[in-house]
């Protein structure tokens, strides 16, 4: 099968500073590839060159099966994009705006009333769409945002840090947007910069630094990749806690909370086996938990510093 997105040796530099460095990246129909990493890392640039914004100094980049230089105009067929910051009308309407958009993809009038209706509904728009978009929330305007670019019916979205500034609730009203479109088999390519986001959303996830993609996988495969696992043993009381860490080297004691961290892998396998060494002791646990790195600990690992933000609670 084709994949949706198809990305090899892709080179941008702008001035004397290389932005992109022979990148390669190749996304699946139907899914999700969040790219992780810090202001300055490509992420934008990339997104930039795939929606056929930006011109490639070098490589090969193909979208929906086309490629973006030859064929540009099929790939902006194919596509939707939404920015960092929202590109609504403020002098026109909710529903205005859609229609608009409706004029310039060349839509009939029936067909794209029609669109725009079905796109209020499903973005929950309808009460707003009488209303101008200075006076809607954040979370309002990016929707309205999306709903834009989604007149055409892409197969492909790309999201360049779509929730950027936006509020927990907000966020999560966007999450439900992208989860509903990948439910209909729409492929997304999004950056970001929050660890939940890609965590929440990406079937893969890659991790970009320098112009490099220096990391792609699932979350737990790139979680693998850092060690420092460990299962912390909870006890009733001071005499299994002290018998454990007898029995149990190396492990880190913490006698005011009555628990003990056992440094492992975070496999099954790590877990069985000391569960195995308590029962044949006969030393009870009241409870245990997996303790695993963490996306920032994987971003930590792989570039030296930790630059990725943390959406907030």
């Amino acid at each position: 099968m084709t994949p949706a997105i198809s990305v090899r040796g892709l080179r941008k530099s702008f001035g004397d500073k290389l932005v992109l460095d022979g990148l390669d990246l190749t996304v699946p129909e139907g899914s999700v590839l969040a790219l992780l990493g810090p202001n300055g890392s490509g992420k934008t640039t990339t997104v930039d060159i795939l929606s056929t914004l930006t011109p490639a100094d070098a490589g090969e980049v193909r979208v929906a099966g086309y490629d973006v230089d030859r064929e540009a105009r099929a790939v902006r067929a194919a596509i939707a994009v939404t920015g960092q910051f929202t590109a609504v009308d403020n002098l026109l309407t909710g529903a205005e705006n859609l229609r608009l958009m409706a004029d310039l993809l060349h839509l009939d009038r029936r067909t794209g009333r029609a669109r725009a209706a079905e796109l209020l509904e499903r973005f929950d728009l309808v009460e707003a769409a009488t209303t101008y978009p200075v006076t809607y929330s954040g979370g309002m305007r990016r929707k309205l945002d999306l709903a834009m670019g989604l007149m055409g019916d892409p197969r492909i979205v790309f999201l360049d840090e779509p929730t950027t500034g936006l509020d927990p609730r907000s966020r999560r009203a966007v999450w439900d947007v992208v989860r509903g479109l990948v439910a209909q088999g729409v492929t997304v390519l999004l950056t970001t910069q929050y660890l939940e986001e890609a965590d929440q959303l990406a079937d893969r996830i890659g991790v970009l630094d320098g112009g490099r993609l220096v990391a792609e996988g699932t979350a737990a495969e790139l979680k693998r990749l850092v060690p420092g696992g460990s299962v912390r043993l909870q006890f009733a009381d001071r005499r299994p806690l002290d018998e454990a860490a007898r029995l149990l080297r190396g492990a880190t004691v913490d006698v005011d909370a009555l628990s003990l961290d056992v440094p492992g892998d975070g496999s099954v396998r790590a877990l069985k086996d000391v569960l195995a060494r308590l029962d044949e002791a006969a030393i009870e646990v009241a409870d245990l938990t997996l303790q695993t790195p963490d996306l920032d600990d994987v971003f930590l690992a792989l570039t030296g510093r930790p630059t990725i933000e943390e959406v907030p609670s």
